[in-house]
């Protein structure tokens, strides 16, 4: 099992965590995405689009780590390790300053979760079961009931990573104070 630290100290960071790995993820769904409705012929503009997405996702990936940086005092690549330290429910970091610096991350996480917590679930719903419900209303009971089964699934598994995540988030709170 590897360690979850370096030799200096910070946690240890990952391949999937580069940002040019995610614009390449991003990249490469895309076009698969857009080829997939759109057949071979349409490749160019997949790919242009594709390519915009993945820029614009890793703009707004850089901007997050960036703005978790500074609240949390550390280097925009120890972020990412720091959050996936919280939801495995590795212990907390012996050193003080990192000790200090998980703690402003998980305030600032379970700072968003609980304030957007009253919209973003049920806009999700609406737009969701919305969707359903058109469906239904134009008379395509199938893609309906596809879309609902979607709906359910979708719903259900964020209602429980934001239960989980919360969960994970008070429980490092709890040993960074302990």
């Amino acid at each position: 099992m590897a360690t979850m630290e370096r030799r200096d100290g910070r946690p240890e960071r990952r391949w999937q965590d580069k940002l040019w790995v995610i614009g390449l993820m991003v990249l490469v769904v895309g076009v698969a995405t857009r080829m997939a409705f759109n057949g071979f012929a349409g490749w160019l503009p997949a790919l242009v689009s594709a390519a915009l997405t993945s820029w614009y996702a890793v703009w707004l990936v850089r901007r997050r780590r960036r703005h978790d940086a500074r609240t949390t005092g550390t280097a925009p690549d120890d972020v990412p390790a720091m959050e996936r330290q919280i939801l495995k429910g590795a212990p907390p970091p012996a050193e003080p300053g990192q000790r200090r610096a998980m703690a402003a991350l998980v305030d600032s996480r379970q700072q968003r979760l609980r304030r957007h917590r009253w919209w973003a679930l049920p806009l999700l719903a609406v737009i969701f079961f919305g969707t359903a419900a058109l469906w239904f209303a134009s008379g395509a009971v199938a893609t309906g009931g596809w879309m609902l089964a979607a709906a359910v699934v979708a719903m259900t598994w964020m209602v429980w990573y934001h239960v989980h995540y919360d969960r994970r988030l008070s429980q490092m709170r709890r040993r960074l104070q302990g």
